[in-house]
């Protein structure tokens, strides 16, 4: 089965997949919310219509107000790669998204998470 590039995934049907994986360790969707509008630009009402619709992970980020210039400061890996080595920058991005919540489930401080 070949696998679906990360572009073309729905970002609408993997954002509450996010959200569970905050909740599950006593963090809130509010929190998520936080994380994706600090990285994307979008403001929590912003983000919310993005949500309503049926949009990949590529239109989610080229539609988004402005990506966040600190988002390189995120360092580490993801399933085994490390971000700053991705070369697709719609895949880069999204998981720079998943580097956040993963932080954020672990128990960071919002300040840190958000490279303030």
């Amino acid at each position: 089965m070949a696998r679906t590039p990360i572009a073309q995934m729905s970002f609408t049907k993997v954002y509450p997949l996010l959200v569970q994986k905050a909740e599950r360790r006593g963090r809130t969707r509010e929190e998520v919310d936080t994380v994706t509008c600090w990285l994307t630009g979008y403001d929590r009402d912003g983000l919310a219509r993005q949500l309503e619709r049926n949009l990949t992970y590529q239109e989610f980020f080229d539609e988004a107000p402005a990506m966040n210039p600190n988002r390189a400061l995120i360092r580490g890996k993801i399933c085994g790669v490390d971000i700053a080595a991705i070369e697709d920058p719609v895949e880069q991005d999204a998981r720079y998204l998943d580097k956040l919540v993963d932080e954020l489930a672990r128990g960071r401080a919002m300040e840190t998470i958000l490279r303030a």
